[in-house]
């Protein structure tokens, strides 16, 4: 792979007598990794049912390294959101970040929805996880993501930050800002990023990514905790930043992270980089900030909408659905959306004037004088949370049929069914005199 000769000058300076190390880890493989999804299957389940050989991660204990040639993501597995596919690398800062079940949690800068989903698991499904992407394509790719995983205890975004504090005021007790940068480490990876990277480029995500931060003292707490987090090397955009966030916000001070597992040190006290050369994984920066306790608490710019949590919303057929298909009963916030039902986490405030992708967990829709189960619904399900079943092994016939939109043959009674892979839930279908009519998503459904 061809590389720019002003990023290659810049790593020798960078590098010093490590450079050629490094200069030879650009030409490697890169390391391929799966994150088990722990709200849906525990780690010892997955390995117990995983076809392929897996090699622990160090730094997360939900992460695995495959081989190239195993592809998970062709799975059903991977369909029914028992894990999702992620660079080693990328799943450190969740862990650096270290959410607690029951924190307010915000994902800055969420999209494809790796990380979110992984402060998800951390978090254990309580609590509020916001996760924003300003994009709209990208918002919904982390919208989709967060679906297939099962997560119950998110609301996306479509947002900018400064709407988002101004909305919010600083609530989370902790925020990721995964900035977007200019992807020095993820060259070898991603050929696009070499081909288009440029000193300019450099300075311009550095100008972008202070932006971003200075939204943040309007975000979190006194005491609570920012991690910041880049796929690059340039100091430019990871030290310089930090540094001049620091300088700028007295109130937030760095703390230690351990350079353990082949982490090395930043150029910054306290921060760290994952080098290609050191560790199985791509380039990555992390920086653990810690707000002050004594901390002034930073003006909200502009207030948020005074319209109260909705009314008990109109349950309609709701309930027959879920006294009919379900054994699992759920409980909390019921929100109705036009004619769309959703649970909405416990902490969410009403969100009035906010671009909401996702406000929870999409239970379905209201359909004429029936209620039809969404597809995020079947993901939050095992076959013992239903009356009925089309339970299938991973590498079955039917299955495939099933992802492919096709009806199946299936004898039982009438009604709704999940379908699902080894007992997890992949999806829906009707049965209607043996035939089950396929409800996976047309946007879904395999060739």
């Amino acid at each position: 792979m061809h590389f720019p000769q002003e990023f290659l000058d810049k790593m020798r300076v960078l590098l010093g007598d490590q450079f050629p190390q490094f200069r030879y880890s650009l030409e490697e493989e890169s390391e391929r990794g799966l994150r088990v999804n722990s709200l849906r299957i525990s780690v010892q389940d997955f390995l117990n049912l995983s076809p392929w050989p897996l090699e622990p991660i160090p730094w997360s204990r939900l992460g695995f390294y495959y081989r190239e040639d195993d592809r998970p993501g062709r799975h059903p597995y991977h369909d029914a959101g028992l894990y999702y596919i992620q660079e080693p690398s990328a799943m450190a800062a969740a862990e650096v970040l270290a959410p607690k079940p029951g924190e307010r949690i915000l994902d800055l800068a969420a999209a494809p929805g790796g990380k979110s989903t992984h402060i998800a698991a951390l978090m254990d499904g309580k609590g509020l996880l916001v996760a924003n992407e300003i994009h709209p394509g990208r918002a919904q790719i982390l919208a989709q993501n967060v679906e297939r995983l099962g997560i119950k205890n998110i609301v996306v975004l479509n947002e900018t930050p400064e709407r988002i504090a101004a909305y919010f005021g600083p609530i989370f007790d902790r925020v990721l800002v995964d900035a977007p940068c200019s992807g020095e480490g993820m060259f070898r990876k991603n050929p696009l990023a070499c081909s288009e990277w440029s000193l300019a480029h450099v300075a311009s995500c550095a100008v972008r990514q202070s932006l971003i931060l200075d939204q943040v003292p309007y975000l979190l707490r006194p005491g609570g905790y920012l991690v910041y987090s880049t796929c690059t090397f340039s100091p430019e955009e990871n030290e310089e930043v930090i540094a001049s966030f620091l300088a700028r916000y007295s109130d937030f001070v760095l703390e230690e992270i351990t350079p353990q597992w082949g982490f090395s040190p930043g150029s910054l006290q306290g921060t760290v980089r994952l080098w290609p050369h050191k560790l199985r994984g791509e380039g990555h920066f992390i920086a653990l900030l810690r707000r002050q306790e004594d901390a002034p608490v930073q003006a909200v710019k502009a207030k948020r909408s005074a319209g109260r949590k909705s009314e008990a919303p109109e349950l309609g057929e709701y309930p027959e659905f879920a006294s009919q298909a379900l054994k699992k009963q759920f409980e909390g916030e019921f929100r109705r959306f036009g004619d769309n039902l959703y649970l909405v986490p416990a902490e969410a405030p009403d969100l009035q004037g906010l671009k909401v992708v996702r406000a929870g967990l999409h239970l379905g829709t209201f359909k004429k004088r029936r209620f039809e189960p969404a597809h995020a619904l079947s993901h939050t399900l095992k076959a013992g949370d239903v009356h009925y079943t089309a339970n299938f092994p991973g590498d079955s016939e039917e299955l495939e049929r099933y992802l492919r939109g096709e009806t199946l043959s299936v004898e039982g009674p009438d009604g709704w069914y999940l379908v699902a892979v080894d007992g997890y839930g992949l999806g829906w279908g009707k049965l209607v005199k043996g035939v089950l009519k396929n409800h996976l998503p047309k946007g879904l459904r395999q060739p």
